[in-house]
């Protein structure tokens, strides 16, 4: 065995007190290294009503993400915002995400009608796609239920932290819902990964009233320079760039490094290191990817079974982009 491999392998020891597995591609998390799932959810909840569901998942996403990574992202988001929201996938969110998760859905519906969630479908999408994109690999409890209703905007509003929200505002948000402000660092790392429109952070460059230029001091001199070049105006919501300056579409620990130098695009992100308390956690997953990858997929755990609905509670619909009250044809399974 070579030698960088022993070091690994008593580093993954040694740090943690879960077992843990180091992969030519990360690290992979098993089941005893997490907490029991929420009431109604279990590892082995599809056994035997749909066995091949994993597999249908992969096969949908496999060949879509290797023709466009960048739709890992938009999955992930997906996830993020039916977690918080409890309510239909936002529908204003990447287009091509969506689509998939459809085909994903009428994929498992031809093998195993009526029985899989959108829920699940979502959780599952998100996990695979940031292993595809070489983050960690972890299990995902399955039997969620889809919930009846669309989201409102209040809803999405006071539920989905802004790019312009304060550290105060981000732990408001995830705080009341039970997570740690460890964990909210750690799912802040989704920002490894996607994509940002000009007028999400545009806030850092002008003065949203007057337009006029502003100078941020907690924005690199560098950054700021190709942000002006790519958004020459306020309130441009047709442009874009990539959150992550470094490597946009690994999903990795450069993330942290750049809160660090001051590299980031969100008001929220470079929020992370005006505390001290916060801005360690950002130091320790810049230091460790492997420590970084171990705390989101914990916090990645703890939000798919956020307010979960299960049991009887919800519905399994029939399409993924409305509930089944408002599909023609469809009624409540």
């Amino acid at each position: 065995m070579k030698k960088s491999a022993v070091i690994s392998s008593i580093v993954c020891v040694f740090v943690f007190v879960s077992a843990c597995i180091i992969s030519a591609n990360g690290l992979v998390v098993h089941e005893h290294d997490l907490s029991k799932p929420a009431h109604g959810l279990s590892w082995t909840f599809y056994k035997d009503s749909c066995p091949d569901l994993e597999d249908i998942v992969k096969s949908i996403l496999e060949p879509a993400l290797d023709e466009d990574i960048t739709q890992a992202a938009g999955l992930l988001r997906l996830h993020f915002h039916d977690c918080f929201v409890q309510a239909t996938p936002n529908l204003s969110l990447r287009a091509r995400a969506l689509q998939l998760i459809d085909e994903i859905k009428t994929a498992v519906e031809a093998s195993c009608s009526g029985l899989v969630t959108c829920a699940d479908i979502l959780a599952l999408a998100a996990r695979d796609s940031v292993a595809k994109a070489g983050g960690p690999k972890y299990p995902v409890p399955l039997g969620r239920r889809d919930s009846l209703k669309f989201a409102s905007q209040s809803a999405v509003g006071s539920n989905i932290p802004i790019p312009t929200s304060n550290l105060t505002v981000l732990m408001s948000i995830f705080g009341p819902k039970g997570f740690s402000l460890e964990d909210m660092v750690a799912l802040s790392g989704g920002h490894t990964i996607g994509i940002a429109h000009c007028n999400s952070f545009d806030n850092r460059l002008y003065n949203k009233k007057t337009g006029k230029k502003i100078v941020d001091p907690s924005l690199a001199n560098s950054l700021a320079d190709d942000l002006y070049s790519l958004c020459p105006t306020v309130n441009n919501s047709v442009d874009f760039t990539n959150l992550d300056v470094q490597t946009p579409n690994a999903f990795d620990k450069k993330y942290y490094l750049n809160v660090q130098r001051n590299q980031v695009l969100f008001t929220s992100d470079q929020a992370l290191y005006t505390e001290s308390d916060s801005a360690e956690i950002v130091d320790s997953f810049a230091s460790s990817q492997t420590v970084f990858y171990k705390k989101f997929v914990h916090g990645m755990h703890k939000m798919g079974q956020l307010d979960v609905l299960t049991g009887k509670k919800g519905e399994i619909r029939s399409i993924c982009s409305a509930p089944n009250s408002e599909s023609v044809g469809h009624s409540e399974l």
